[in-house]
């Protein structure tokens, strides 16, 4: 057992409460994050990460080896179960994660920070193929949504989509009118501009 706090994160968490439901080997958990849709907000194409969280987890004594399953077929899997600290851990992770806003640096916001090196034109070229890559998205999230309204899943389940689709659908409303302001010149800069903030920032 770690003598500091388990450190949280999203896969860390689904992992836990997947296994809540039933004791799963690695392979498992990757399947049912696939299956259940939460590759939207979870990561485990490199099942790599999804080992390494497991061994922390388990290090952790927040899961603990349930046993071991041997079959000709397959290579030998490793069973996990999650522990009682494990329960009181994914509880008090999920109520942080819900109530405190967290700051995070994904990529976009920062790639809007340096938009001065490129020119305005340019710009508005890539914006409008972000704009269509998220017309996209919000075209498959919305499907998704309605396949699983087909199918009968309670409300509860699909909130993530609901989430996603939201934000999806703010940040198109968003780029479409950054995109507007720079093709009509609402929106400019210059090298100028650079050189000069530039040299009125630089340390003394």
């Amino acid at each position: 057992m770690t003598s500091s706090a388990p450190r949280s994160s999203p896969l860390a968490l689904t992992v836990l409460a997947l296994l809540h439901y039933q004791p799963l080997h690695p392979y498992g958990i990757q399947r049912l994050v696939k299956d259940w849709g939460k590759e939207q907000v979870v990561n485990v194409r490199q099942r790599a990460s999804l080992y390494r969280t497991i061994e922390r987890l388990n290090g952790d004594g927040l899961i603990a080896v349930r046993e071991t399953e041997r079959d000709q077929q397959y290579p030998e899997r490793t069973v996990y179960e999650v522990t009682d600290a494990g329960r009181e851990r994914a509880r008090a992770w999920l109520e942080e994660m819900l109530a405190a806003p967290k700051d995070e640096f994904p990529e976009f916001p920062a790639a809007l920070s340096n938009l001065l090196l490129l020119p305005a034109q340019d710009v508005g070229d890539v914006l409008e193929r972000r704009a269509d890559a998220l017309t996209d998205k919000l075209d498959a999230l919305q499907a998704a949504l309605a396949a699983e309204t087909e199918q009968g899943l309670p409300r509860v389940t699909r909130l993530e989509t609901e989430y996603l689709k939201a934000v999806t659908a703010a940040e198109l409303e968003w780029v479409r009118a950054v995109t507007e302001d720079l093709r009509a010149g609402r929106l400019t800069w210059s090298k100028e501009q650079l050189d000069g903030f530039a040299a009125g920032s630089a340390p003394q």
